[in-house]
């Protein structure tokens, strides 16, 4: 799979970050993602960069010295400037210090896409296409135009250290694509360590991330080791990141800050070096606005954002999970592969899947299980024949006078033969009636 130029996005401004960075994914560029300065010189020691797009005007250190910082330390890379409060002096500045590009907030999406293709030039690519996509990557399946997205992403980041936050409906692979990071990065032999924050009770959880010492706590018996230390050299997924508490999210923040845990209870801190990738089916960005997650937090943890589509916004990709689920699960139990008729793969393809790619899993494994050969609509549950595709009507077409016909003699039927309602039902007189009722007469003796 080619690889696509990326792009880090440097803006205090939440709301305009997230506009940069689907407008670069719209344009087949990785965006990185920082809203300060020094988590953008972080990004830049770890993450393959071949544009920089920064605000000037930003608390505590601004764009004008990460400008200055990328002419000293990465010259010849392109820097594209972007302010809401335009200056001729700044301007000036950045442009002798190497910035190829100065816009003024507000602008369209054309004017950033011109620009970032005056600095680029054919480097920016176009979408992917399905026929460009492979079915499977790395235990991923699907070819639908955001599964390509998806997997340009991966491939572009697994080999550097910067933390991920995958997005995405409950059962849509999110931990899945995770290991794909992982297990096809260069620390693909460290260990690979899941926590599922939903399912660690809040006043355990910090305990078992960061480990804890002989009598921190009631029970506390021995030392022992967190999550992070177990992961230590290779990557620590963390899954509904949006269920750690208060107390959890600073120590999170420092531990990615300063690459170092303290163990509950302990006086001394440690140093930890763990790649990050978290994952929320929830609404980070509104938690942030509610004050229950942390804004510092969520920019550390987002520096890179996969967000993973929903089943039934690709259910072109449904026949492809239904036969790889199929083959895994016949082959498990030394059967033959079912057979799905096009109308059940119509079917599956009608209905919403709320449950998503894991919901389809277990439809699959309980008929190769229940069945042996081919599946019928009866195997499956109610609820999907429900939305199940109207089969087109079978009868055959007719003449327009034989539904003239047709429908006098129901008007006809419904007024008991009365001959004066029915006109005024039909909105004729009683001699057109009379006429259209002998027509009806001769057309039934020649039958």
């Amino acid at each position: 799979m080619n690889e696509r130029p990326s792009v880090l996005l440097v803006d205090d401004a939440r709301d305009m970050l997230e506009l940069l960075r689907r407008n670069m994914a719209a344009m087949g560029l990785t965006p990185f993602a920082a809203n300060n300065v020094v988590d953008a010189i972080e990004v830049l020691g770890n993450s393959p960069v071949d544009l920089v797009i920064t605000d000037l005007n930003m608390p505590g250190i601004g764009g004008l010295q990460l400008v200055k910082y990328l002419s000293q330390h990465h010259p010849g890379l392109p820097v594209l400037v972007i302010t809401g409060y335009p200056d001729l002096n700044n301007a000036v500045e950045v442009m002798k210090l190497g910035a190829l590009e100065y816009l003024v907030k507000p602008f369209t999406q054309d004017e950033l896409q011109k620009a970032v293709e005056n600095v680029l030039g054919a480097r920016v690519t176009a979408p992917p296409t399905p026929e460009d996509t492979p079915a499977t990557f790395h235990g991923i399946i699907g070819r639908a135009p955001s599964m390509a997205e998806l997997y340009r992403t991966i491939d572009r980041t697994r080999n550097n250290r910067a933390t991920v936050l995958i997005t995405g409906e409950s059962g849509t692979g999110k931990e899945m694509v995770a290991r794909a990071i992982h297990y096809n990065s260069k620390w693909s032999a460290a260990p690979f360590v899941a926590v599922n924050c939903g399912a660690i009770p809040d006043q355990l959880l910090e305990s078992e991330l960061f480990g804890h010492v002989k009598g921190a706590f009631t029970g506390a018996i021995t030392n022992r080791a967190g999550f992070f230390q177990a992961a230590d050299g290779g990557t620590l997924f963390l899954d509904e990141i949006g269920n750690a508490s208060p107390a959890v999210q600073a120590k999170l923040l420092r531990a990615i800050q300063d690459k170092e845990i303290t163990m509950l209870g302990a006086t001394k801190s440690q140093k930890v070096e763990v790649r990050l990738i978290s994952a929320s089916n929830g609404d980070l960005p509104t938690m942030v606005r509610q004050g229950t997650f942390r804004e510092d937090l969520y920019y550390r943890l987002n520096v890179i954002h996969m967000q993973l589509p929903a089943l039934r916004q690709r259910t072109a990709d449904i026949a492809l999970l239904v036969e790889h689920f199929n083959a895994r699960f016949s082959k498990e139990l030394g059967k033959a592969p079912l057979r799905f008729p096009p109308r059940i793969l119509a079917t599956l393809e009608a209905y919403s899947w709320p449950g998503n790619v894991r919901e389809l899993e277990n439809l699959v494994h309980r008929l190769v299980i229940m069945k042996d050969r081919t599946v019928e609509m009866d195997d499956l549950p109610a609820h999907m024949k429900m939305q199940a595709p109207q089969s087109p009507p079978t009868s055959t077409l007719t003449t327009l006078a034989d539904v003239e016909r047709q429908h006098i003699q129901r008007v006809l039927d419904a007024t008991g033969g009365n001959k004066t309602k029915a006109a005024e039902v039909l909105g004729i007189d009683r001699k057109t009636l009379r006429e259209k009722l002998k027509g009806v007469e001769d057309q039934t003796i020649r039958k």
